[in-house]
């Protein structure tokens, strides 16, 4: 491009401007040379934009509204197109504004090329590294779908990386992370932890099904997890302070089973209060108070700006709007 051309603002006020090549250039009009040769035509987006607008309204004023420009803008806007392309894209009179024959065919022009900026955009607005994100979340988290708009947005943001969801128990899932088989791990703990990893503090529940009545002359029955197990310590820790009897009528390794387990009538369980899943209710009855435990978000080494990071990010974010709804 010469030292000298021509630039035009939002409004289509243009000047010629002689000076240092790094001059602030908002939109390119008619004036650009390329080497030696004449000048190339340039077709300005912000009056193809206003084009439309006026060919979809079929008058300058009600353009000039939608568009929040001034009449006289927006008729320049079009006078500018119209003295660019050399043709006449609009029958005037004092009442109506129509398409001429040239004026059809640069609406779907200006169709087409704004389009094709709109794709352009929305191409560079995507993130388009690739790799891969390995995540273990709390199995109750899981099932009650707390997670899977975390993972929705995560793959609008980056399309092209694998996301390895592990779901399961938090123990088994903390210890993946620590041996390097996990970057993020999102889990159920019952030590004290970082504050700025903490998700959420939730309380810990005794549900049954809906018809389940514990015999208080006999052994609670317990539905629970297998070793290390959060909610089966603390069951046990819950029953031994009130000197309450029970069995473990039941050992299960996936919470659905647990559930299914628990709604046949076998026993009595412990969930966290926020993702008690359906067919289950909460008891009350002459049983003891549970101590509670934390959500955490538990990393290893992130480099910010990186997907893992940014999923992270997203965690955490959707953890302070709200934590899982309970029923």
């Amino acid at each position: 491009m010469r030292r000298g051309y021509a630039v035009i603002d939002l409004l289509g006020t243009s000047s010629q401007r002689r000076g240092p090549a790094d001059v602030m250039i908002v939109s390119v009009v008619p004036g650009i040379r390329l080497g030696s040769g004449n000048p190339v035509p340039v077709l300005d987006l912000v009056w193809l934009r206003t084009f439309l607008e006026v060919a979809r309204t079929g008058g300058f004023s009600r353009a000039a509204r939608n568009l929040g420009l001034g009449q006289a803008t927006v008729s320049q806007h079009v006078r500018k197109l119209e003295d660019t392309v050399g043709r006449r894209l609009l029958d005037r009179d004092s009442h109506t504004v129509a398409l001429t024959g040239d004026g059809e065919a640069m609406v779907g022009f200006a169709r087409t090329i704004l389009g094709h900026e709109r794709q352009a955009l929305d191409y560079f607005a995507v993130d388009h590294t690739s790799g891969r994100v390995r995540v273990g979340v709390s199995e109750d988290l899981m099932q009650h779908g707390w997670f899977a708009g975390i993972a929705q947005r995560f793959r609008q943001r980056y399309p092209r990386v694998d996301l390895d969801i592990a779901a399961g128990l938090s123990a088994p899932l903390a210890h993946r992370l620590a041996h390097g088989e996990l970057e993020l791990a999102v889990v159920k703990t019952s030590q004290p932890a970082v504050p700025r990893h903490v998700l959420w503090r939730d309380a810990l529940t005794w549900v049954a099904a809906p018809d389940f009545r514990p015999d208080p002359r006999e052994p609670l029955p317990l539905v629970t997890y297998p070793e290390p197990s959060i909610t089966r310590e603390r069951a046990f820790a819950a029953l031994r302070r009130t000197s309450r009897a029970w069995r473990v009528s039941c050992t299960v390794d996936r919470l659905s089973a647990l559930c299914t387990t628990v709604r046949a009538g076998a026993g009595v369980a412990v969930l966290a209060d926020s993702v008690i899943p359906d067919g289950l209710v909460r008891l009350t009855d002459a049983l003891p108070e549970l101590d509670g435990v934390d959500f955490v978000l538990r990393s290893r080494a992130t480099v910010r700006g990186t997907p893992t990071a940014a999923l992270a990010e997203l965690i955490t974010r959707a953890a302070s709007e709200r934590r899982p709804t309970a029923h």
